[in-house]
């Protein structure tokens, strides 16, 4: 029996991109298709099988360990997006700045899919969400070279709207236009989940 659930959810791919350096500018390069090797994007910064821990998992490591790279991929949704645009007052946020490497839309409430759910290409080319990407300052400082004065917003703006990492469980190619399947956990929400959460 398949662990995994084939949903009604179907997301087109409306935007693809690549960050070369983020030692430089988290701003993203736009991209007609997006090839997917199983250490992610080709010439993305974050690509790699492995990559070094940063704050999203320092209740579990050091700072710099190596470990698995569940973070390959930015994901966001265009609908999320405007939102983000809106709680800034700017008419639109471009996905170059926020460094995204993928923007589909279709998927309602998508920073809050299930994690481990997947989202599949029409050439087979699959990937697995990580978790919600929380806000963070650096997309603000290329908003900020754009927009004088709305790089502080943001953060505020983004909160639970921010998208998802995600990983490379099956290569392939993602070409704009492309329509991809969502496929969520056939489980139900641990029952716990709120006292581990400390509420």
């Amino acid at each position: 029996m398949p662990a995994l659930k084939a949903t009604k959810f179907e997301a087109e791919i409306v935007w693809l991109g690549r960050v070369a350096d983020r030692g430089q500018t988290l701003q993203a390069q736009s991209a007609q298709a997006l090839p997917l090797a199983f250490g992610g994007a080709d010439n993305e910064c974050h690509a790699g099988v492995t990559r070094a821990s940063c704050s999203r998992v320092s209740a579990l490591y050091e700072t710099g360990t190596e470990i698995s790279n569940v973070r390959q991929l930015s994901v966001l949704s265009q609908e999320e997006l405007d939102q983000i645009a809106a709680n800034m007052g700017l008419k639109s946020v471009d996905p170059a700045w926020v460094g995204a490497s993928l923007v589909i839309k279709g998927i309602p409430d998508f920073t809050h899919v299930p994690p481990n759910a997947r989202l599949q290409g029409p050439d087979g080319a699959t990937i697995t969400i990580d978790m919600e990407n929380r806000p963070c300052v650096f997309p603000g400082r290329v908003i900020e070279g754009e927009h004088e004065g709305f790089g502080k917003t943001f953060k505020p703006a983004a909160n639970g709207l921010r998208g998802v990492t995600a990983w490379v469980e099956r290569p392939g190619t993602l070409t704009l236009g492309d329509k991809m399947r969502l496929f969520i956990p056939d489980q139900p929400v641990w029952s716990q989940l709120e006292v581990a959460r400390g509420h």
